[in-house]
């Protein structure tokens, strides 16, 4: 396997993958920051369930107190020592523990636990539509069912601790399904791509859903986030997010104009 090092965050995260196969996007980084570091409780260690080469991991512990660790699961073999040589080039061996395991065998098999937050970026495809290339095929193929897959994380979780989740749009009411009667709270956060060309609105794609296990609280629909302007751009919230390492509550809760909230191009 050929690897080379990627700078992410605005170059404050340096790190490794394989020139072929599965490549970090953005949905890493979005996931971290979508991570609450204020509570409610304690959030002092956080449970990557399904680790990756460890972009979500690193973007997190960049931008979090000295005090939180994070505990990543893997089960790829050369994902995770990609992930351990990332945290080690980044000075971040000390906060980041990679374990090579399978998130569907049992809680107490993987220690130590339960978690304040455990995230989690879910296999996105279907069974049956794996890509041809295996590194991808291992990072996206939905070999567990949605349903286990957030059990096993829900598992993993100390009472009322978060679990922050990112997935495809069209799979929220599967999302959501997983979660009822298991965990309150829940908050749904759109991120929506932005308008094409011709100004017109378009669908999201992605969706970052939080929830606390066993508690009973309603809903919540977050504005969410706008990727892109109409020329392809990233919008000043996203690239508030992507490379400054801005949460997404502090975007959501910042004013803005109206180009920067629909995507639109100021100059059109």
């Amino acid at each position: 396997m050929t690897v080379e090092e990627t700078a992410i965050l605005g170059g404050s995260v340096r790190l490794l993958q394989p020139v072929r196969g599965y490549r970090v996007a953005m949905d890493p980084v979005l996931l971290a920051a979508a991570v609450p570091l204020d509570g409610p409780g304690r959030v002092a260690r956080v449970l990557d369930a399904g680790l990756g080469t460890g972009a979500a991991a690193l973007c997190l512990l960049a931008r979090a107190p000295e005090t939180l660790r994070v505990d990543g699961l893997e089960i790829d073999p050369d994902m995770a020592a990609l992930a351990a040589r990332s945290a080690d080039l980044n000075g971040l061996g000390g906060r980041l523990s990679v374990t090579r395991g399978d998130l569907m065998a049992p809680a107490e098999a993987m220690a130590p636990g339960p978690f304040d937050v455990v995230l989690t970026n879910p296999p996105y495809e279907e069974a049956g539509t794996r890509p041809p290339d295996p590194g991808r095929a291992g990072a996206h193929a939905a070999t567990v069912p949605l349903a286990r897959w957030v059990g096993a994380c829900l598992a993993r979780l100390r009472p009322k601790g978060r679990l922050v989740v990112i997935h495809r749009a069209d799979r929220l009411d599967a999302l959501l399904a997983a979660l009822s009667g298991h965990a309150g709270d829940v908050e749904v956060i759109p991120l929506w791509p932005g308008a094409d060309r011709d100004g017109v609105a378009r669908p999201a794609r992605r969706v970052i859903v939080r929830a606390r296990r066993g508690v009973r609280g309603g809903a919540t629909l977050w504005p969410g986030l706008v990727l892109h302007t109409a020329d392809g751009a990233h919008t000043p919230a996203a690239e508030a997010v992507l490379r400054d390492g801005a949460t997404l509550d502090a975007v959501m809760a910042a004013p803005s104009e109206p180009s920067d909230q629909f995507g639109l191009d100021p100059a059109g």
